[in-house]
Protein backbone atom coordinates (compact mmCIF):
# COMPACT_ATOMS: atom_id res chain seq x y z
CA UNK A 1 0.00 0.00 0.00
CA UNK A 2 1.26 3.23 -0.90
CA UNK A 3 2.16 5.92 1.67
CA UNK A 4 -0.23 8.53 2.31
CA UNK A 5 2.29 11.16 1.40
CA UNK A 6 3.06 9.48 -1.88
CA UNK A 7 -0.64 9.62 -3.17
CA UNK A 8 -0.85 13.20 -1.83
CA UNK A 9 2.44 14.14 -3.69
CA UNK A 10 1.07 12.19 -6.86
CA UNK A 11 -2.43 14.66 -6.97
CA UNK A 12 -0.82 17.85 -6.00
CA UNK A 13 -1.98 17.82 -2.45
CA UNK A 14 -0.25 18.30 0.96
CA UNK A 15 -2.27 17.45 4.49
CA UNK A 16 -4.21 20.86 5.73
CA UNK A 17 -3.53 21.59 9.43
CA UNK A 18 -6.58 24.21 9.78
CA UNK A 19 -8.25 20.56 9.01
CA UNK A 20 -6.28 19.16 11.63
CA UNK A 21 -5.25 16.29 9.04
CA UNK A 22 -2.96 13.27 10.04
CA UNK A 23 -3.74 10.10 7.84
CA UNK A 24 -2.66 6.63 9.24
CA UNK A 25 0.27 5.52 7.60
CA UNK A 26 0.71 1.93 9.50
CA UNK A 27 -1.86 -0.28 8.10
CA UNK A 28 -2.26 -2.57 11.34
CA UNK A 29 -3.86 -0.01 12.90
CA UNK A 30 -6.83 -0.38 11.08
CA UNK A 31 -6.62 -3.90 11.24
CA UNK A 32 -6.37 -3.73 15.07
CA UNK A 33 -9.25 -1.44 15.70
CA UNK A 34 -11.65 -3.98 13.61
CA UNK A 35 -10.37 -7.00 15.45
CA UNK A 36 -11.13 -5.38 18.92
CA UNK A 37 -14.36 -3.75 17.90
CA UNK A 38 -15.37 -5.84 15.50
CA UNK A 39 -18.08 -5.81 12.62
CA UNK A 40 -20.30 -7.31 11.08
CA UNK A 41 -21.73 -7.59 7.31
CA UNK A 42 -23.55 -5.23 6.46
CA UNK A 43 -23.67 -3.29 9.48
CA UNK A 44 -24.54 0.20 8.49
CA UNK A 45 -21.66 2.57 9.32
CA UNK A 46 -20.67 6.42 9.38
CA UNK A 47 -16.97 7.09 9.00
CA UNK A 48 -16.05 10.82 9.91
CA UNK A 49 -13.41 11.97 8.42
CA UNK A 50 -12.51 8.95 6.00
CA UNK A 51 -8.92 11.17 4.44
CA UNK A 52 -7.58 8.24 2.05
CA UNK A 53 -9.59 5.35 3.23
CA UNK A 54 -6.89 3.74 5.26
CA UNK A 55 -10.14 2.45 7.87
CA UNK A 56 -12.61 3.08 5.12
CA UNK A 57 -11.09 0.01 3.20
CA UNK A 58 -10.73 -2.29 5.86
CA UNK A 59 -14.67 -1.39 6.76
CA UNK A 60 -15.67 -2.14 2.89
CA UNK A 61 -13.63 -5.50 2.47
CA UNK A 62 -15.38 -6.74 6.14
CA UNK A 63 -18.91 -6.41 4.58
CA UNK A 64 -19.94 -3.22 5.93
CA UNK A 65 -22.19 -0.57 4.57
CA UNK A 66 -19.95 2.67 4.74
CA UNK A 67 -21.00 6.34 4.44
CA UNK A 68 -17.65 8.31 4.63
CA UNK A 69 -18.58 12.32 5.35
CA UNK A 70 -15.50 14.04 4.41
CA UNK A 71 -15.19 17.84 4.64
CA UNK A 72 -11.95 17.90 2.26
CA UNK A 73 -13.81 18.43 -1.20
CA UNK A 74 -10.18 17.43 -2.84
CA UNK A 75 -9.91 14.10 -0.92
CA UNK A 76 -14.01 13.02 -1.24
CA UNK A 77 -13.06 13.16 -4.70
CA UNK A 78 -9.71 11.48 -4.35
CA UNK A 79 -11.43 9.05 -2.32
CA UNK A 80 -13.94 8.26 -4.49
CA UNK A 81 -11.44 7.46 -7.48
CA UNK A 82 -10.06 5.26 -5.31
CA UNK A 83 -12.93 3.00 -4.49
CA UNK A 84 -14.07 2.67 -8.04
CA UNK A 85 -10.44 2.25 -9.06
CA UNK A 86 -10.95 -1.01 -6.19
CA UNK A 87 -13.87 -2.27 -8.17
CA UNK A 88 -15.48 -1.25 -4.15
CA UNK A 89 -19.57 -0.43 -4.43
CA UNK A 90 -20.44 -0.37 -0.55
CA UNK A 91 -19.30 2.65 0.18
CA UNK A 92 -20.27 5.92 -0.29
CA UNK A 93 -18.51 9.23 -0.15
CA UNK A 94 -20.23 12.64 0.91
CA UNK A 95 -18.86 15.94 1.43
CA UNK A 96 -19.83 17.62 4.55
CA UNK A 97 -19.40 18.71 7.87
CA UNK A 98 -20.27 16.00 11.06
CA UNK A 99 -20.90 18.51 12.83
CA UNK A 100 -24.20 19.85 10.86
CA UNK A 101 -24.86 16.00 9.26
CA UNK A 102 -28.59 14.82 9.63
CA UNK A 103 -27.60 12.07 11.75
CA UNK A 104 -31.50 10.86 11.53
CA UNK A 105 -31.62 10.66 7.90
CA UNK A 106 -28.23 8.75 7.84
CA UNK A 107 -29.84 6.04 10.10
CA UNK A 108 -33.40 5.87 8.26
CA UNK A 109 -31.24 5.36 4.94
CA UNK A 110 -29.39 2.30 7.01
CA UNK A 111 -32.25 1.26 7.96
CA UNK A 112 -31.27 0.92 11.83
CA UNK A 113 -28.84 2.61 14.40
CA UNK A 114 -25.48 3.54 12.72
CA UNK A 115 -22.09 2.55 13.97
CA UNK A 116 -19.56 5.24 13.81
CA UNK A 117 -15.90 4.70 13.01
CA UNK A 118 -13.56 7.52 12.69
CA UNK A 119 -9.87 9.10 13.29
CA UNK A 120 -11.10 12.72 14.46
CA UNK A 121 -9.38 16.13 13.90
CA UNK A 122 -8.23 16.72 17.43
CA UNK A 123 -9.62 19.92 17.03
CA UNK A 124 -13.09 19.19 17.17
CA UNK A 125 -13.21 15.87 18.99
CA UNK A 126 -15.27 17.13 22.38
CA UNK A 127 -17.59 19.09 19.83
CA UNK A 128 -18.04 15.34 17.81
CA UNK A 129 -18.92 13.53 21.03
CA UNK A 130 -21.42 16.30 22.32
CA UNK A 131 -23.11 16.16 18.77
CA UNK A 132 -23.08 12.17 18.83
CA UNK A 133 -24.75 12.03 22.41
CA UNK A 134 -26.97 14.75 20.96
CA UNK A 135 -28.01 11.98 18.97
CA UNK A 136 -27.22 8.83 19.89
CA UNK A 137 -30.90 7.67 19.35
CA UNK A 138 -29.73 7.08 15.86
CA UNK A 139 -26.15 6.03 17.13
CA UNK A 140 -25.51 2.36 18.74
CA UNK A 141 -21.60 2.96 19.08
CA UNK A 142 -19.02 4.50 18.30
CA UNK A 143 -15.38 3.75 17.50
CA UNK A 144 -13.38 6.64 17.72
CA UNK A 145 -9.45 7.72 17.43
CA UNK A 146 -9.19 10.59 20.22
CA UNK A 147 -5.44 12.29 21.56
CA UNK A 148 -4.35 10.30 24.54
CA UNK A 149 -5.15 13.26 26.73
CA UNK A 150 -8.71 13.88 26.13
CA UNK A 151 -9.25 9.75 25.70
CA UNK A 152 -8.36 9.61 28.89
CA UNK A 153 -10.33 12.38 30.23
CA UNK A 154 -13.56 11.14 28.68
CA UNK A 155 -13.08 7.59 29.73
CA UNK A 156 -12.56 9.06 33.67
CA UNK A 157 -14.18 7.19 36.20
CA UNK A 158 -17.00 9.45 37.54
CA UNK A 159 -15.82 11.39 40.61
CA UNK A 160 -12.25 11.51 39.83
CA UNK A 161 -10.43 14.80 39.21
CA UNK A 162 -10.08 13.80 35.31
CA UNK A 163 -13.88 13.74 35.12
CA UNK A 164 -15.20 16.75 33.61
CA UNK A 165 -18.58 17.03 31.15
CA UNK A 166 -18.29 15.28 28.83
CA UNK A 167 -17.26 12.16 30.69
CA UNK A 168 -20.56 12.68 33.01
CA UNK A 169 -22.43 13.08 30.13
CA UNK A 170 -20.95 9.73 28.43
CA UNK A 171 -21.42 8.11 32.03
CA UNK A 172 -25.22 8.69 31.87
CA UNK A 173 -25.80 7.68 28.23
CA UNK A 174 -23.43 4.82 27.68
CA UNK A 175 -20.27 3.03 28.59
CA UNK A 176 -17.08 3.70 27.18
CA UNK A 177 -13.89 1.12 26.81
CA UNK A 178 -10.16 1.92 25.32
CA UNK A 179 -9.50 -0.09 22.70
CA UNK A 180 -5.88 0.31 21.19
CA UNK A 181 -3.24 2.92 21.95
CA UNK A 182 -1.83 4.52 18.81
CA UNK A 183 1.71 6.24 18.57
CA UNK A 184 2.68 9.56 16.79
CA UNK A 185 4.76 7.05 13.84
CA UNK A 186 1.41 5.32 13.22
CA UNK A 187 0.63 8.52 11.10
CA UNK A 188 2.20 10.74 8.29
CA UNK A 189 2.15 13.38 9.45
CA UNK A 190 3.22 12.25 12.99
CA UNK A 191 1.18 14.42 15.33
CA UNK A 192 3.09 15.54 18.67
CA UNK A 193 1.31 13.09 20.92
CA UNK A 194 -0.30 9.72 21.13
CA UNK A 195 -3.54 8.59 20.37
CA UNK A 196 -5.91 6.51 21.48
CA UNK A 197 -9.25 4.56 20.54
CA UNK A 198 -11.81 4.20 22.32
CA UNK A 199 -15.52 2.66 22.13
CA UNK A 200 -18.39 4.24 23.24
CA UNK A 201 -21.02 2.22 23.35
CA UNK A 202 -24.63 4.02 24.31
CA UNK A 203 -27.58 2.62 26.09
CA UNK A 204 -30.51 0.98 24.82
CA UNK A 205 -32.62 2.56 26.83
CA UNK A 206 -32.25 5.85 28.53
CA UNK A 207 -31.41 6.13 31.98
CA UNK A 208 -33.71 8.79 32.58
CA UNK A 209 -36.94 9.83 31.06
CA UNK A 210 -36.51 11.78 27.50
CA UNK A 211 -37.94 15.26 29.24
CA UNK A 212 -35.49 15.22 31.74
CA UNK A 213 -32.47 15.19 29.61
CA UNK A 214 -32.34 19.05 28.59
CA UNK A 215 -32.52 19.99 32.15
CA UNK A 216 -29.87 17.51 33.76
CA UNK A 217 -27.86 18.11 30.49
CA UNK A 218 -27.79 21.95 31.14
CA UNK A 219 -26.88 21.36 35.34
CA UNK A 220 -24.18 19.32 34.06
CA UNK A 221 -22.75 21.70 31.86
CA UNK A 222 -23.58 24.55 34.71
CA UNK A 223 -21.70 22.52 37.40
CA UNK A 224 -18.58 22.19 35.29
CA UNK A 225 -18.48 25.94 34.11
CA UNK A 226 -16.85 27.16 37.13
CA UNK A 227 -15.30 24.15 38.29
CA UNK A 228 -12.79 25.66 40.33
CA UNK A 229 -16.02 26.94 42.24
CA UNK A 230 -18.23 25.13 45.09
CA UNK A 231 -21.26 23.20 43.41
CA UNK A 232 -23.66 25.84 45.49
CA UNK A 233 -21.68 29.18 43.87
CA UNK A 234 -21.22 27.56 40.52
CA UNK A 235 -24.66 26.79 40.24
CA UNK A 236 -25.82 30.05 41.65
CA UNK A 237 -23.59 32.16 39.31
CA UNK A 238 -25.43 29.84 36.23
CA UNK A 239 -28.73 29.91 37.52
CA UNK A 240 -28.76 33.54 39.22
CA UNK A 241 -33.16 32.93 38.97
CA UNK A 242 -32.42 30.09 41.04
CA UNK A 243 -33.58 31.03 44.94
CA UNK A 244 -30.77 30.58 46.93
CA UNK A 245 -32.55 28.54 49.35
CA UNK A 246 -34.29 26.38 46.93
CA UNK A 247 -30.95 25.97 46.08
CA UNK A 248 -29.76 24.50 49.26
CA UNK A 249 -33.00 23.00 50.20
CA UNK A 250 -32.43 20.42 46.76
CA UNK A 251 -28.66 20.13 47.97
CA UNK A 252 -29.52 18.95 51.05
CA UNK A 253 -32.58 16.73 50.11
CA UNK A 254 -30.12 14.47 47.70
CA UNK A 255 -27.57 14.19 50.54
CA UNK A 256 -24.87 16.56 48.67
CA UNK A 257 -22.48 18.89 50.36
CA UNK A 258 -23.12 22.39 48.72
CA UNK A 259 -19.17 23.00 49.53
CA UNK A 260 -18.43 19.71 46.66
CA UNK A 261 -17.37 20.27 43.88
CA UNK A 262 -18.73 18.90 40.06
CA UNK A 263 -16.55 16.59 39.62
CA UNK A 264 -16.71 15.14 43.09
CA UNK A 265 -20.71 14.35 41.84
CA UNK A 266 -21.32 10.54 40.68
CA UNK A 267 -23.91 10.67 37.30
CA UNK A 268 -26.81 9.42 39.70
CA UNK A 269 -26.37 12.41 41.76
CA UNK A 270 -26.42 14.71 39.34
CA UNK A 271 -29.72 12.61 38.07
CA UNK A 272 -31.40 13.18 41.57
CA UNK A 273 -30.26 16.54 41.63
CA UNK A 274 -31.93 17.33 38.85
CA UNK A 275 -34.81 15.96 38.99
CA UNK A 276 -35.46 17.61 42.41
CA UNK A 277 -34.78 20.90 40.92
CA UNK A 278 -36.80 20.58 37.97
CA UNK A 279 -39.56 18.79 39.56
Amino acid sequence: MSSPRTILAACGLRPRKRLGQHFLSDPAVPRAILARAGIGPREPVLEIGPGLGALTFPLAEAGARVTAVEKDPELGRLLRERLSAAGIDNVRVIEGDILAIDLEALAQEAGGRLSVFGNLPYNISSQVVIRLIEGRAHIARAVLMFQRELALRLRAAPGGRQGGRISVLLALTGKVRPLLRVGPGAFQPPPKVDSEVLEIRFADEPAFPPEAEGPLFRLVAAAFGQRRKTLRNALRAAFPRLEPRRLDAALLACGIDPQRRAETLSPAEFVRLSARLNG
